[in-house]
């Protein structure tokens, strides 16, 4: 029996609305502004520079230069349609009802934010709201099937990928095409509203929000223009992604990562054309698709547990006793820095140390060297990914942190323990990648460069490779961290079976 599609909503026209945009950086296929022109005569758009994630961020952050160009881009567009996005700075809990309030309006249209600080937040301004006599209505936006929507037979929350990706597929082919519908804005872009002058403010400067530029326009190409240019070229390469995407030194992944995060593309754009492809016969497209449902299915993980924010998915690997002291800090600094003396581990922290950006390969490398080689908390790395990385995620970010410290749910069992010499010579057979970002390896041959120290003294030599000196020994060994993992594991494990 073919799934009962969600009928459509009937709003209550009014006269004025507002359209909050979050995480939705872009006036083309976009579900609230979509309703809100739909319900409202007139509709203004705002962008709160929400001071209470900025005063945490590092001066020089891309990502913050990514969102500045993006709403540039942003307001450009909106005018040409005949609206204009207004630009507050401040705390949204305050901003957003004394906006709504000013501009009198009936209704506040946003995007769905499944983070739970985002929840926290979006209940206080839906109570100042309704104090105000003024609706606040939330639409899906961020993922093709999200919270409650993609089940188990049982009616829980699937834990496996697997089972997951399943019931998604047969979800989204039972809607013949419903779910990857887009929302128009052009053709009821007539209720867009002129930004009233006492609001039209402009956005800020870089240096006036505290922010100073980086090489952000370099290495990225912002807006949801640069998402386009993207796009297309990456379905140029789509159906050879299956055997390309591992490969960290050459073109392989989509780079869309950072757009999905600030909504600069549409999810259901990305998955309309990767699933036509599929249809089509595409091995690399359906290999893509499957890495959009990874996301779809760390965004109901983390709604329906949100303990992982801080404990394991697997309430008993909270037990597991981490290295710490002033050794594992020793340790963990050699980590960020890209000093460990294995070489496909330290050219992955310095590609995300000068770009912001990690292959995806390489997270997992990195992840597990820091959880199973190091014995250092996961936190720790999913607290330092989520200050460097452009693309960071809540959700995705610490659903690939537990699957590689083997406290997640479909985790690696925690006897895998990826081996960075094995893993290296595999994905980066001739050591370009690691030659790109330790340069200073460059001259040892194909084989030598994965594992220096075990290369001959006198090859070294000509390399000009001095190990404590030009480039570190391996901060750890292999076969012992290897036996120190399973040990640390294998305790909680007996524990827990004596309960």
């Amino acid at each position: 029996m073919p799934t009962r599609l969600p009928p459509s909503p009937t709003l209550d026209p009014v006269d004025r609305a507002l359209v909050w945009l979050r995480r939705d950086l872009r006036a083309d296929d976009h579900a609230a502004l979509h309703r809100a022109l739909r319900q409202a005569r007139q509709v203004w758009c705002v962008f709160i520079l929400d001071t209470t994630i900025l005063t945490g961020l590092p001066q020089a952050d891309r990502r913050v230069e990514f969102i500045w160009h993006a709403l540039h881009e942003l307001d450009r567009r909106l005018r040409a349609l005949g609206g204009g996005l207004i630009v507050r700075q401040g705390d949204p809990r305050e901003e957003i009802p004394r906006l709504a309030k000013a501009l009198h309006v009936q209704a506040v249209h946003v995007a769905r934010d499944h983070e739970p600080a985002a929840i926290a937040r979006d209940a206080k301004v839906r109570g100042a709201l309704a104090d105000a006599g003024i609706s606040f209505l939330s639409w899906k936006d961020q993922t093709i099937f999200e919270t409650d929507e993609v089940l188990t037979a049982a009616g829980t929350p699937f834990s496996v990928f697997t089972p997951y990706r399943n019931a998604w597929l047969k979800k989204l082919a039972e809607g013949g095409g419903f779910y990857l519908k887009a929302y128009p804005v052009e053709r009821h872009a007539r209720h867009l509203a002129p930004v009233p002058t006492d609001f039209d403010l402009g956005i800020p400067t870089l240096e006036a929000l505290g922010f100073a530029p980086t090489d952000m326009a370099a290495r990225l190409h912002p807006g949801a223009s640069g998402g386009e240019h993207l796009l297309l070229d990456f379905l140029e390469r789509i159906d050879r992604y299956d055997s390309s995407r591992d490969f960290p030194a050459i073109k392989g992944p989509s780079y869309l990562s950072v757009h999905l995060r600030f909504g600069t593309v549409s999810i259901r754009q990305l998955a309309r054309l990767a699933h036509e492809r599929v249809t089509a016969g595409s091995r690399g497209a359906e290999v893509w698709l499957s890495e959009l449902i990874w996301r779809d299915f760390y965004f109901q993980i983390l709604h329906h547990h949100p303990r992982v924010v801080g404990h394991c998915f697997k309430p008993e690997y909270d037990a597991i006793r981490w290295e710490h002291g002033k050794a594992a800090d020793a340790l963990f600094e050699a980590w960020c820095a890209g000093q460990t003396g294995y070489p496909i581990v330290d050219a992955a922290m310095r590609q995300l140390a000068q770009t912001g950006y990690m292959h995806n390969r390489l997270r997992m490398i990195a992840a597990s060297f820091l959880t199973k080689h190091l014995g250092l908390d996961w936190r720790r790395g999913e607290a330092w990914f989520a200050l460097h990385l452009n693309d960071f995620d809540l959700a995705a970010n610490n659903g690939g942190w537990q699957w590689a410290a083997s406290t997640g749910c479909d985790a690696q069992p925690y006897f895998r323990i990826f081996n960075p010499m094995t893993q290296s010579r595999k994905f980066d057979a001739e050591g370009r990648f690691i030659r790109r970002y330790v340069p200073e390896l460059a001259g040892l041959d194909d084989d030598a460069i994965h594992a220096p120290w075990q290369a001959r003294p006198m090859e070294r030599l000509a390399a000009g490779v001095e190990l404590g000196r030009t480039y570190p020994q391996p901060v750890v060994d292999h076969d012992e961290a290897r036996a120190r993992t399973l040990a640390r594991f294998e305790a909680v494990k007996k524990v827990a079976a004596r309960r």
